[in-house]
């Protein structure tokens, strides 16, 4: 319990609900403990929200978008607020990097690059914001028809704690691009980077309303945005279980929505395999963030005649990695919370205590304080097809290396799980990394790479228990808008 953890001094008191432009005090009066993963020490509070601020936060954003400032803007005037956002995102990197590496227990330099790949989101659909064109639909003679995309209303936005600052961006980006009023729930466990993004929101020019910010229980503020007949779309990622939940609200309410749940990627090693580029991949695709990303590498598939070689260079890689304190730079950062780290150990230990080998693990950094949430990473290898690992989700540093036959075999191995999100093909055959990366089920297949460069541009999202619906990319801005047809009889 965080009653547990000693609290630093100087804690950062909670600043409340972010509503039309301004702080406002939460309903409740309460506040939650911020705990620092990597320390295991509470620094900061966030304001404990709930339904009352929820109704508060969509009733600013529905008078915004319905003839308050913010409906009156054209999309070039919503395309330089962004921009301008952007740019204050970039000016305040600094800050807002180490705010999101105490927050989240990830490496400093990690966090640098989500703080980037935040501006970048804007800054892309900042520049898309006016490009995002309608038709004209050929039709009978003596009419004009235009299809034309036009804002939902009020969008909601539920957002994880693995990438708090990016996951901003990407979902507010292109729902403002679009013309929506926002109200966005962050995780409880990290969130102080979107409040200050919501700040700086306020301080590029948004106009009140558009971007409202409510922190709080998930079960409290965020089942109450998820289930709010006020709001017009609910865009979340986040687990199966709970995705399952959000769907129902928006049925409910008969909305739409995106979701992004999830996935237990696999990465596939052909016999033609350049393995010198591809194991450094491999790696840093299943430590990032701790192995907590929807979209890690979690599944290595080695054809039989590399797995002795494979193996090997994969082993020297782990066996070198270190868990460690944000500013000293680590391979890679602790586990986000007490629980999560139990979850994780509790996969490790059930799969030693079932008799899977260990290829390699990492360690931990000798100066990492002892309260941290720390996990060493850890390969094994081979994992039979019918154990947790080659099928669950883990969400923390643990890849599976599983031998396969053929090219048949990788597929069926490949698709063989409950997820669809994101998948690697490694190989020198032009034929068949085509022929294989239309036959695996997922919304990105990397071919000789993986993830690159956090993908702004491209659209991404998953099928099966991954979610539906699309982000990223233009395809976003289609989620975030409804076509209306307009039929014009002139003759």
């Amino acid at each position: 319990m965080a009653e547990n953890y000693p609290r630093e001094a100087g804690l950062r008191p909670a600043q409340g609900c972010f509503i039309n432009n301004r702080w406002e005090p939460s309903s409740s009066g309460a506040a939650l403990p911020v705990i620092a993963p990597a320390e295991g020490v509470i620094f900061a509070e966030i304001a404990a929200g709930n339904a009352q601020d929820v109704n508060r936060a969509v009733a600013a954003a529905r008078a915004a978008f319905e003839g308050g400032p913010w409906s009156r803007l054209t999309a070039t005037e919503r395309g330089r607020l962004l921009m301008r956002l952007s740019q204050l995102v970039t000016d305040n990197l600094e800050e807002l990097a180490a705010i999101e590496a105490r927050d989240c227990g990830k490496p400093l330099r990690a966090a640098r690059a989500d703080i980037q790949a935040t501006a970048r989101y804007f800054e892309f659909y900042g520049g898309a914001a006016d490009k995002f064109h309608g038709e004209q639909i050929p039709f009978m003679n003596g009419y004009y028809v235009t299809g034309e995309r036009e804002p939902l209303g009020v969008t909601g936005h539920v957002i994880p704690w693995n990438y708090p600052a990016q996951m901003t961006g990407r979902t507010l980006g292109p729902a403002l691009a679009m013309g929506n009023a926002t109200v966005l729930k962050p995780a409880e466990d990290a969130c102080l980077t979107v409040l200050r993004i919501a700040e700086l929101a306020a301080g590029a020019g948004f106009p009140e309303g558009a971007v409202n910010v409510v922190p709080g229980l998930g079960h409290e503020a965020g089942a109450a945005l998820a289930e709010h007949p006020g709001i017009d779309f609910i865009s979340f990622t986040g687990s199966p279980q709970v995705g399952t939940l959000i769907q129902t609200a928006a049925a409910r309410n008969h909305i739409g929505c995106v979701l992004e749940l999830g996935g237990k990627s696999p990465q596939i090693l052909f016999d033609d395999a350049d393995l010198d580029a591809a194991v450094p991949v491999v790696v840093a695709a299943i430590i990032q963030n701790a192995g907590q990303t929807c979209s890690a590498g979690a599944r290595v598939l080695i054809q039989r005649p590399i797995w002795d070689r494979a193996v090997s260079l994969i082993a020297a890689k782990f066996s070198a990695l270190k868990a460690g304190l944000p500013d000293d730079e680590p391979d890679l950062g602790s586990i986000i919370s007490a629980r999560q780290k139990e979850r994780v150990e509790g996969f490790i230990a059930r799969a030693k205590e079932q008799g899977v080998p260990v290829i390699a693990e990492g360690g931990i950094d000798p100066k990492a304080p002892a309260g941290g949430f720390y996990v060493p990473p850890v390969v094994f290898g081979p994992v039979p097809r019918d154990n947790a690992l080659a099928f669950d989700e883990v969400f923390g540093p643990v890849l599976a290396a599983i031998p396969f036959e053929d090219e048949a075999d990788a597929v069926a191995l490949a698709n063989g799980t409950e997820y669809g999100l994101i998948a690697g093909v490694w190989t020198r055959d032009g034929s068949r990394a085509l022929r294989v990366a239309r036959q695996l089920r997922g919304g990105q297949v990397y071919v000789n790479a993986y993830g690159a460069g956090g993908g702004i541009e491209l659209p991404f999202g998953g099928t099966r228990k991954s979610g539906h619906g699309r982000e990223k990319g233009f395809e976003a801005l289609y989620e975030f808008s409804a076509l209306k047809t307009i039929v014009i009889k002139h003759d």
